[in-house]
């Protein structure tokens, strides 16, 4: 394992007086922003970092004298004297108030990105914003980006707590336990459900490490670049910060011949998580789970950082944190492969899909009628393991050669079926799986996979060299909808007595087909900006 090591001093800055939370505190000021100060030297878990230093995602937002700011972004010196409240530093009963509400309504599911939503929606109303005025709301969230919810269960959050509704207790109890048997089973991954995660307290990796670990981060070459702290372990891998090209996200696979009804071509897909892969480890002990409270759709599975933590733990006798940069996680981390296909009348035809591992089953086992055909081609990881890979791509042809949707069953055996109004009322959703067991979670995961599919159908891909070279680096390049841009979506629940199974694939997978099919089956996704709509009414 290569490694590079950051020997330097701290730095040699002035210090730097400010306030946090209430508290007056003094940092030595080594070229650190604002986010690493608040999280490594001053212990405050909650503003989380999901594209330092992009300043794109929003997960880091406090309050600087009131107004919302984005600390990765904000040089410690620029905060002398000033006032720095976290979410963790509002007044107790609204923290509560806001906890409590986006618990009620499913606005966090793993609750990476909501400590910094919540505290600049507490900023909006702060200043008297309305609550039903959702233009201000949409500005406020396009700061944010929310890969989880779909949004809509976030604005309504908001809703509860800027008209009073700040209990947000449902007509009966929920059983908590069985929320989070229910997350489980969409997120493919323990997680929790209660107020406190909307806090930031869902124990994710980062935030349990020990405050003397040494830091590590990819040097670029295949190695690891060791310091003290995150300033002196990026200064020594050289880290440049990540970019977004002009250039379109294209389908870089031929499609086969045949006389076909209807074909599909597809882009390089970023799952798009906003927790980064992170994980540390004591010399001799067992690494800690990048995985967390959430799944990550499948994208960290096969993540290096548990087992570079541990290497690297033993060879220096102290424990390390080891931390994937959003150019990391973008280079490294596995992506949706992309396909191309044509299918005939009868449903039957070829697909054509970047090798990867497990697909050709998949898609064989939705569709036998489809010939599957793998080809290697350049370009990122792939994982079979992310959100439906195959059968997707698979229902949308069959879909498209059949002229209108129709129930999806998933591998899992839930069902779903979905119906969208172009301009009008938005996307319907329909879904059994099994017992309910919580109707917030179920619906809040519905939700989202409903975002995420129309997101796939219009908008999202990454540009990709011939040679395999990523060109988009940011977290905004990936095309993941904002609030202002999702339409509405409702979803409708069949409780069963049957064991539970997950129903938010066969969501992702219904809501695809239909949004396709609404769009007349354009051949390459995502589609072209010409030929984009908006659901909103």
């Amino acid at each position: 394992m290569a490694e590079t090591v950051d020997r330097g001093a701290a730095g040699e800055g002035g210090e730097v007086r400010f306030e946090v939370d209430g508290a007056a505190v003094t940092v030595v000021d080594d070229g650190a922003s604002l986010l690493e100060v608040l999280r490594d030297r001053l212990g405050l878990r909650s503003p989380k970092d999901g594209c330092s230093p992009q300043g794109q995602c929003g997960c880091c937002t406090v309050l600087v004298d009131g107004a919302p700011r984005v600390a990765c972004v904000t040089p410690l010196r620029r905060v002398s004297g000033r006032r720095i409240t976290t979410v963790d530093g509002l007044d107790p009963a609204i923290g509560e108030r806001w906890a409590r509400a986006f618990c009620s309504t499913g606005a966090s599911q793993c609750g990476f990105c909501t400590p910094g939503i919540i505290v600049r929606l507490e900023g909006l109303k702060a200043k008297g914003t309305a609550a039903g005025d959702r233009a201000a709301v949409d500005r406020a969230l396009a700061a944010h980006l929310c890969r989880c919810t779909g949004w809509q269960t976030i604005v309504e959050a908001w809703e509860r707590v800027a008209t009073g509704d700040h209990d947000g207790v449902p007509s009966s109890p929920r059983e908590l336990e069985a929320a989070a048997r229910r997350a489980e089973l969409e997120g493919h991954s323990p997680q929790t459900v209660g107020p406190e995660v909307a806090l930031g307290r869902g124990g994710f990796a980062d935030d349990s490490a020990p405050p003397d670990a040494l830091v590590a981060v990819s040097d670029g070459g295949g190695g690891w670049a060791v310091g003290e702290t995150l300033t002196e372990a990026r200064r020594a891998a050289g880290k440049v910060q990540g970019r977004r090209t002009t250039v379109p996200a294209t389908p870089p696979l031929d499609l086969p011949s045949g006389d076909w009804k209807v074909t599909l071509r597809t882009s390089w897909v970023e799952p798009a998580y906003l927790e980064l892969d992170a994980s540390w480890c004591q010399p001799g002990g067992e690494p800690v789970s990048c995985l967390a409270n959430g799944g990550a759709f499948g994208g960290k599975v096969a993540s290096p950082v548990e087992a570079a933590a541990r290497a690297l733990a033993d060879r220096h006798g102290r424990p390390v944190r080891v931390l994937l940069s959003r150019e990391d996680a973008v280079r490294l981390g596995p992506k949706r492969p992309p396909v191309a296909g044509g299918a005939r009348a009868d449903g039957s035809g070829v697909v054509r899909v970047v090798r990867t591992a497990g697909v050709a089953d998949a898609i064989t086992a939705f569709a036998p009628a489809l010939e599957v055909q793998e080809v290697d081609r350049f370009g990122p990881p792939t994982s079979a393991r992310l959100r439906a890979v195959g059968w997707a791509e698979a229902a949308l042809l069959q879909a498209g050669a059949r002229g209108r949707p129709a129930p999806i069953t998933s591998p899992a055996g839930a069902v779903a079926e979905a119906e969208v109004d172009l301009g009008g009322s938005g996307i319907r959703v329909r879904v059994a799986c099994g017992e309910v067991l919580d109707r917030v979670v179920l619906r809040s995961y519905c939700i989202g996979a409903a975002h995420m599919a129309y997101g796939w159908i219009t908008s999202e891909g990454l540009a990709v060299r011939d040679d395999g070279t990523v060109e988009d680096l940011t977290v905004r390049s990936f095309g993941v909808l904002r609030s202002a841009d999702t339409p509405p979506i409702t979803v409708e629940m069949e409780d069963a007595a049957s064991g539970a199974v997950n129903g938010s694939d066969a969501v992702f997978v219904a809501v695809a087909t239909a949004v396709w099919l609404a769009l007349g089956c354009p051949p390459d996704l995502p589609v072209r900006p010409d030929e984009r709509v908006t659901l909103r009414p």
